[in-house]
């Protein structure tokens, strides 16, 4: 994994961007970016309680995470604070609803559209007509902002294959207050389905094989509409494995 060493990315300089954003959680605690302690089974519980984001030096998925407070603050807190209800309620087992967290925390977006001729395309998993017959109209009429930093880090070294699980917004929502409020909308007993698959390597101008229409062609990436069924409408809150601590599969998903 690539490191870095000090400088605009030493937690110190995390935690003066933080404290001059004022970020918290919604229990109120300051957030703050520490180093890794003690092995916790609860992590998102300890981030509740205390505010402490247990970084590791070195890590750039972790140093996303860090990122990922600092510009979506409102949703991050959201999400920790959705994790720590409902952890004393499943047994040590973690649910449907705090895997649908954990996807969208991972490996996130928000697309940004009003334009429901595309939003169907999406939801269909017409990837073709989507992605290449209608890649101006794309171009100029949706905007994808990605949360989830795993997606993120893979994004420096792109693959075929990254795939986004996502929601969708207005157009000129503001992201943050978007995800937050379609988050506070989540039914409980929602689960990953209500998110929508958007494989984001093939957005018009993301990777060099968009430019040739047969690159859409490729079922093992662009899946069809045969599991569409699958997934509800992204626009609406449509909405088990072992807890696990940080640095584990948990945070490493997606």
């Amino acid at each position: 994994m690539r490191r870095w060493l000090g400088g605009e990315r030493s937690l110190a300089h995390l935690n003066a961007l933080a404290e001059e954003r004022s970020l918290a959680t919604e229990s109120g605690r300051p957030v703050r970016f520490v180093p890794p302690g003690a092995k916790d089974a609860y992590y998102e519980v300890q981030v509740y309680e205390t505010g402490r984001v247990q970084t590791r030096p070195g890590s750039l998925h972790d140093y996303f995470n860090a990122m990922a407070w600092l510009a979506f603050p409102r949703t991050k807190a959201r999400i920790n604070a959705m994790h720590a209800a409902q952890i004393p309620l499943e047994g040590g087992r973690r649910g449907r609803l705090r895997d649908l967290l954990t996807i969208f925390d991972e490996g996130g977006a928000i697309v940004h559209c009003d334009d429901e001729a595309l939003l169907s395309l999406m939801r269909t998993f017409e990837w073709k007509r989507l992605l290449w017959e209608n890649r101006e109209r794309v171009r100029q009429a949706m905007r994808v902002v990605v949360v989830g930093h795993a997606v993120l880090e893979q994004a420096l070294e792109p693959y075929l294959g990254i795939t986004c699980k996502s929601i969708v917004v207005g157009r000129d929502a503001d992201s943050d207050s978007a995800a937050h409020a379609w988050l506070q909308n989540v039914r409980p007993g929602a689960s990953p389905r209500i998110l929508a698959p958007l494989p984001v390597f093939g957005l018009p101008g993301w990777h060099a094989g968009s430019a040739r229409a047969e690159f859409y062609d490729d079922q093992r990436y662009f899946r069809p509409a045969a599991v569409k069924s699958q997934v509800e409408s992204a626009r609406q809150p449509l909405g088990a494995s072992t807890e696990e601590s940080p640095g584990s599969a948990e945070r490493d998903a997606g």
